[in-house]
């Protein structure tokens, strides 16, 4: 090759001279089904791309995370060609790949049902098996505009252009900052144009390389997630590198649906959200409330012997307060509109207790000797998240924190989060979760207050922190909240998925609106330091996530019902009920169950409610002065001593089995 005709890129960290038209896809020798797409200095690009000289290639892998985005991408643009093609008049909106799938939008006359589900994933397939090209081309916004003139939702789209950020999730898949690009669907054979879109990309060579997918559901959307905008119909997908990642991943959701803590709060009597009271509003029946009585009493007893004071602040508060803190010029959106009193006073219910607890440490004058001054409540709080956002208990509108401010000096912050990260990943582990990493949230360029060298010292700080757990560290570019940098702990349960859980955050900001002082050993005015840390994040997510994780069969020491008697004839129900008195002396929760039930239908009722210790008695066993152990597992160990059968289940509660 001559210099003219030739280029000279960095492939896998090695310098090589190309020919001057060489595709991404070339380069990589991508036999585009196992590497799709391409990173050209950094960004994800077509294999059809043609390089430019001093390019960097990476492959992307159908089975990597950049990969699955791209091919869900791809049979997102699938699922909205089929859709067209079945119904005309269909509008399309946006169809991003999201977490584990996809979805895309559509204005259509009236919802989709199970039956057009089918009809659509049939067309799908009939789609990749032609398998036709993702053409990229670049377009002027008037060429876009009057290529998509029938599709309102795409026109609105490209006058976003440059302003992506105030679309909808999803949106900046479509627009940016940069060109606009169309991508079309070729017929392989013929060239003819079968569909086109509106689109960034990257995507897959063609239709074809789509190995596995599946329509999941239908929902409504409200265009661009706004609900005075028109609602959208929205198909929702999934799409895997195999036909065995599918399977898996939808065996995953089945049991993940076995899981589901709105599901088995019905079934084992703990918690529900009466339409009486509203969405997201939740009350704890009294099994759910023995639970949450019992989390939080130990959670009290580990902050008692760490030295936490407990401290308790009102549900409702001036609205100053939270311009004071800044709440109301950053969050006045997830509030609760304000309630007029006192001849027109606003007054909001309180969405956090920050605020609240900065006012019990400016009560009075504060010395170095008192720090660190470690605060502690069980808060309730009130935000008004969106209808379509509320989940169960997860993602509430009325919740409990487990909320902690400590203040300290300067030179104490560095050991305080230590130590305080030490304490929170203990305390999750005894409630049985122990696989964790840990997420490092940075500032937002465009959400902030303080200064950037607060900010930089603050969270040089938690990286310290964060590293000396010997833990995974994830960075969260522009993650944090608006008043400093914040740990979060994120933990893995019993299948596999990863939830948020602890968060703590260096506020060196909230003090300074607040002039918060202490008086230091040499007599001066000093600003103390500001750590919120919120440990379940709240009681009621907390509650959940176990709930899900445990499957509902909670270790003994938090299960409502800790043991039942189950006699084998009525006569028995009197020496259970001796055995159920010396177990309740030690503190168990037990029941005895005297009902007229036959004892096989006593023991499944006892296994569907998941109580860990099952204690049968017949003659045999009385004579034996003995009960017959049978476990939440099916096992069963006859003829047990009554105080070996005592000690056992006491053991067992008091270790936090």
């Amino acid at each position: 090759m001559s210099a003219a005709s030739e280029l000279h890129i960095t492939l896998a960290g090695t310098s090589r001279a190309v020919a001057a038209t060489t595709t991404a896809g070339q380069a990589l020798e991508a036999d585009g089904k196992t590497v799709i797409a391409a990173l050209v200095n950094g960004e994800p690009r077509d294999l059809a791309l043609e390089l430019s000289d001093g390019d960097t290639v990476e492959p992307i892998a159908i089975d990597s995370e950049e990969g699955r985005a791209i091919l869900r991408h791809s049979t997102a643009h699938i699922l909205a060609q089929a859709v067209q093609e079945l119904f005309p008049e269909a509008k399309l909106g946006i169809g991003p790949p999201v977490e584990n799938g996809f979805y895309y939008d559509f204005d259509v006359a009236e919802p989709f049902t199970p039956a057009d589900l089918k009809s659509i994933e049939k067309k799908m397939q009939q789609i990749i098996k032609q398998g036709q090209r993702f053409d990229r081309r670049a377009v002027s916004d008037d060429d876009a505009r009057a290529e998509l003139s029938t599709e309102p939702y795409k026109l609105e789209l490209i006058g976003l252009k440059g302003g992506a950020a105030e679309a909808a999730d999803g949106a900046s898949a479509e627009v940016g900052a940069g060109e606009l690009t169309i991508y079309d669907n070729v017929h392989p054979r013929t060239g003819e144009l079968c569909w086109k879109d509106l689109c960034r990309g990257p995507h897959l060579p063609t239709t074809r390389v789509v190995p596995a997918f599946k329509l999941m559901r239908t929902a409504a959307a409200y265009w661009r997630g706004k609900e005075t905008n028109p609602q959208l119909q929205r198909i929702y997908g999934t799409a895997w590198e195999s036909k065995d990642a599918l399977k898996a991943y939808l065996t995953f959701l089945e049991e993940a649906e076995k899981r589901d803590h709105r599901k088995l709060g019905s079934e084992l009597d703990l918690f529900s959200i009466p339409d009486e009271i509203g969405s997201g509003l939740a009350v704890f029946h009294p099994k759910g409330g023995i639970i949450r009585r019992v989390m939080e009493d130990y959670s009290r007893k580990r902050h008692e012997e760490s030295g936490y004071e407990f401290v308790y602040s009102p549900h409702a508060t001036k609205s100053t307060l939270f311009e004071k803190s800044g709440h109301l010029d950053w969050y006045a959106d997830g509030m609760y509109p304000p309630m007029q009193l006192d001849g027109g006073q606003d007054y909001y219910l309180k969405p956090m207790n920050c605020p609240m607890h900065n006012l019990i440490f400016d009560a009075r004058g504060r010395s170095y000797r008192e720090l660190p001054l470690r605060l502690f409540e069980f808060g309730t709080v009130y935000r008004y998240e969106k209808s379509g956002v509320v989940h169960g208990l997860t993602r509430a509108r009325g919740f409990t924190q487990d909320d902690a401010h400590i203040y300290c000096t300067k030179e104490q912050m560095a050991g305080e989060l230590d130590s305080l990260l030490t304490f929170v990943l203990d305390l999750l582990r005894d409630y049985g979760l122990d696989d964790f990493y840990l997420e490092l949230s940075t500032k937002d360029p465009e959400k902030y207050i303080g200064e950037d060298e607060v900010w930089e010292e603050a969270t040089g700080i938690l990286r310290q922190a964060a590293e000396k757990q010997g833990l995974e560290l994830v960075m969260d570019p522009g993650g944090a909240a608006f008043y400093g940098p914040k740990i979060s702990v994120q933990a893995k349960d019993a299948i596999g998925r990863t939830w948020q859980m602890s968060t703590i955050q260096v506020d060196f900001n909230l003090p300074e609106r607040f002039d918060l002082e202490y008086t230091a050993a040499d007599g001066s005015r000093q600003r103390p330091v500001m750590i919120h840390r919120a440990l379940f994040g709240s009681i009621e997510r907390f509650f959940a996530v176990l709930l899900e994780h445990y499957a509902g069969a909670f270790p003994a020491w938090l299960a409502p019902v800790q043991a039942v008697g189950i006699p084998i004839a009525d006569e028995h129900v009197p020496y259970l009920q001796e055995v159920a008195a010396r177990l309740k002396a030690e503190g168990i929760r037990v029941e005895v169950d005297a009902g007229d039930d036959r004892m096989q239908k006593k023991i499944r009722n006892a296994q569907k409610q998941k109580v860990p210790f099952m204690l049968l008695a017949g003659d045999e066993d009385i004579s034996k002065g003995a009960v017959s152990f049978r476990y939440r597992d099916g096992s069963q160990n006859n003829g047990v001593p009554i105080d070996e059968a005592v000690a056992e289940i006491v053991a067992t509660v008091r270790e936090r089995r």
